[in-house]
């Protein structure tokens, strides 16, 4: 499963890459990357967040519980997922203009990019019924414990949509202002982008097949057990509107910070490739981890063995910590030279690289907090609970609005999204803490505590003495004569180097015995 998702995120990477060089980091890419955002956005706010906290587990329970092995329940699920989507993606493309003004407002001095990220939008929308198709199918195959399908196809997606920026880097010459993209150019963005997705979808119909799932559409949902589902995913749904609620206030200001300055790379576009490279640890590690561990975590809680529970959960967050918290510091020391590497090609130079490079620093050591809360959630998921998350998620979400809107009305438009990133690092760490008083209170009193704290402060200690060497490292490099080009890579392999020497030293001589988790480490 990790291999699959590294090897997913590597691609997607490379697409990204792709994407800052054919479109830039200014106002122009911040149309495609908002109307981008949109379909996953709805799709979660429909259904997606309920399939992950609600469904899943009960998936589990009918297999384990039906006369016929749950095949019934799951083809009814599938049935009301697939049937709630088509609704939901034809009235968004309908109310297209409705949706993009939540993230970019119609104003004369940005008509122009409004109308574009429209046109996209009414393109990409399509996506929605695709995501949904993806996640139920690969849900309905974790259920039988197969997980590897869902990890790899991804990777059909991102080979699309390299394909489609090394057509349009190669032959169509990209423009610099939203006012010169050609009808022709959009079109193959909005076709292939969801192309990609439906790409995606679709591939994983062999494989529920072959796990010996078929689909039968059943309407028949009355007293069979889908209310209380759907009554529980009420919470999930409040949890998701107060997720969105903050990302459309952040997206907003940072589209502000765009507007004043159009092609500096200072906004919303620069927020989302400083936010996927941090994240792609956790994607990775913790991801995985959940993806595994949350049917297991569900009959732990069917069987009444909260031991069982807890222990899993301590054990992924120890697993995880030996990579999630490296990466974190690994983050804070070398950002700049990280996105100066990823990014400065093509439309995008150094100086317009920069800003992501400093976001990715203020998001930094937030991705600590962020995997392990991510983590900690499934607990309460597994009690089939979706209340608690949703408060939690008021307070983080209240937090991060706060903080922003303090960023963009007292900070320059140059810092006021790096200003962001930080703010989303802080309001994480408020609710890791909620979330681990909570859940502690659910399991007995009893998390683990004493030893994840422990663990945790020797990962810390050591990857921070790293970052510092590592620092140091990159700082020394930049003196080395090379050819300009090269200057980023000596300086991140140097820094990277020296801090994952030093880190590995040290985790060994404080004897975090987590580290064998790791290959070729044992």
């Amino acid at each position: 499963m990790a291999l699959g998702t590294m090897v997913s995120r590597a691609t997607g990477l490379i697409r990204q890459v792709l994407q800052a060089a054919a479109l830039g980091t200014g106002l122009l890419a911040t149309t495609y990357n908002t109307a981008n955002m949109v379909p996953m956005s709805i799709y979660t706010l429909l259904i997606g967040g309920a399939l992950n906290s609600v469904l899943v587990p009960q998936l589990v329970r009918a297999r384990s519980e039906h006369a016929d092995g749950g095949r019934a329940h799951e083809q009814r699920l599938v049935t009301l997922v697939l049937s709630v989507l088509a609704v939901g993606t034809a009235l968004s493309v309908w109310a297209a203009p409705q949706i993009v003004a939540l993230y970019t407002p119609d104003t004369p001095g940005q008509h122009a990019a409004f109308e574009l990220t429209v046109v996209f939008a009414r393109f990409l929308l399509p996506q929605i019924f695709f995501y949904g198709l993806f996640f139920i199918l690969g849900q309905v195959l974790n259920a039988r414990s197969k997980f590897g399908a869902m990890m790899w196809t991804p990777v059909l997606n991102n080979f699309v949509l390299i394909t489609m920026f090394g057509i349009y880097l190669g032959l169509l010459a990209g423009p610099d202002r939203v006012e010169d993209i050609t009808p022709g150019q959009i079109d193959l963005l909005g076709f292939v982008t969801t192309g990609g997705i439906a790409v995606q979808g679709l591939a994983l119909i062999p494989f529920v097949r072959a796990a010996g799932f078929r689909f039968r559409p059943r309407f028949d949902w009355r007293g069979t057990g889908l209310r209380k589902s759907l009554s529980a995913a009420r919470w999930t749904l409040l949890f998701v509107l107060a997720n969105l609620a903050a990302m459309v206030v952040v997206t907003h200001y940072a589209g502000a910070a765009d507007q004043q300055l159009p092609t500096a790379g200072v906004g919303v576009t620069a927020y989302g490739f400083a936010q996927l490279i941090w994240t792609l640890p956790q994607s990775i590690i913790t991801v995985s981890l959940v993806t595994a561990l949350l049917p297991r975590m569900s009959r732990a809680v069917a069987g009444h063995r909260l031991d069982e529970l807890r222990g899993d959960l301590s054990g992924a967050l120890r697993i995880s910590g030996v990579v999630i918290v490296p990466a974190a510091f690994f983050f804070l020391a070398l950002g700049p030279q990280t996105a100066q590497l990823l990014l400065a090609h093509g439309a995008v130079d150094a100086a317009s690289a920069a800003p992501t490079g400093h976001m990715l620093q203020a998001f930094g050591l937030g991705l600590i907090p962020y995997s392990a809360q991510y983590l900690l959630l499934r607990g309460f998921y597994a009690f089939e609970d979706t209340r608690t998350p949703f408060w939690v998620a008021v307070w983080i979400a209240a937090v991060n609005i706060a903080l922003a809107t303090a960023c963009h009305l007292l900070l320059p438009a140059r810092w006021a999204v790096t200003g962001m990133a930080a703010a989303y690092a802080v309001a994480y760490g408020i609710g890791l803490l909620i979330t681990a008083l909570l859940l502690r209170r659910r399991l007995s009193g009893r998390l683990d505590g004493r030893r994840l704290c422990r663990t945790y402060g020797k990962l810390a200690a050591s990857a921070a003495a790293a970052a510092a060497v590592g620092w140091l490292a990159a700082r020394a490099s930049s003196d080395v004569p090379v050819a300009a080009g090269w200057s980023p890579t000596l300086a991140l392999v140097a820094g990277g180097l020296s801090m994952a020497l030093i880190f590995l030293g040290l985790a060994r001589a404080l004897k975090i015995g987590e580290l064998r988790s790791l290959p070729g480490l044992r």
